[in-house]
């Protein structure tokens, strides 16, 4: 008479065998804890996968104030790559270096301004109405220098480049010399009377 092949094992079974009964011994056939809910699952999915807590936000921070500096000071420097766009391109460059290289009135507008405006304090009627006119001649001469400015830099620009001169250089230069020198962005990279050839 033929024998029965014995009963195979249950694949909960542990790897050692121990089976009694059909149910392991040890209860490894089990996964060990109880299904999540809807709710829970839900709340799992919805998690953000990066931790939200107070290290994370710190570090992230610290890391956009480092960028931030780091464009700062790039921007400072005339680096071509975190300026905005209206100062991009060596025609702009051109411009800024023309006017930095020059002594212009306008650079001296706000100091004067203050100073027309402490002396209309005073309570003497001449002294407050030749400010004025003192300030009026002044801001005349500030934009004789603008337009003169404008013109030396549109014909420096157009010999150096012709027909490509980009337009607009002018109006950029002349706007830059009405800035206190210390005060301009990107920072003058030229000496005074270094004018760009």
């Amino acid at each position: 008479m033929a024998k029965t092949p014995p009963a195979p094992v249950p694949s909960s079974a542990p790897a050692d065998g121990t089976v009694l009964n059909g149910v392991p011994v040890n209860g490894a056939g089990g996964k060990g804890r109880a299904t999540p809910s809807r709710a829970e699952q839900e709340a799992a999915r919805k998690r953000p996968l990066v931790a939200d807590t107070k290290e994370a936000k710190a570090r992230a921070r610290a890391e956009l104030n480092v960028k931030r500096e780091k464009a700062r000071v790039g921007m400072a420097a005339g680096e071509e790559k975190y300026l905005p766009a209206r100062d991009r391109g060596p025609q702009r460059r051109y411009a800024r270096d023309f006017a930095d290289a020059g002594y212009h009135l306008g650079e001296v507008v706000m100091p004067a301004m203050i100073l027309v405006i402490v002396l209309t304090f005073l309570p003497i009627p001449a002294v407050q109405y030749y400010a004025f006119i003192v300030l009026w001649v002044f801001i005349m001469l500030v934009i004789a220098d603008m337009i003169f400015t404008a013109v030396r830099v549109k014909r420096a620009a157009t010999a150096k480049w012709g027909d490509r001169r980009e337009k607009g250089l002018g109006w950029y230069a002349a706007m830059r010399t009405i800035q206190m020198r210390w005060m301009r962005l990107p920072k003058p990279q030229v000496k005074r009377r270094q004018y760009p050839s």
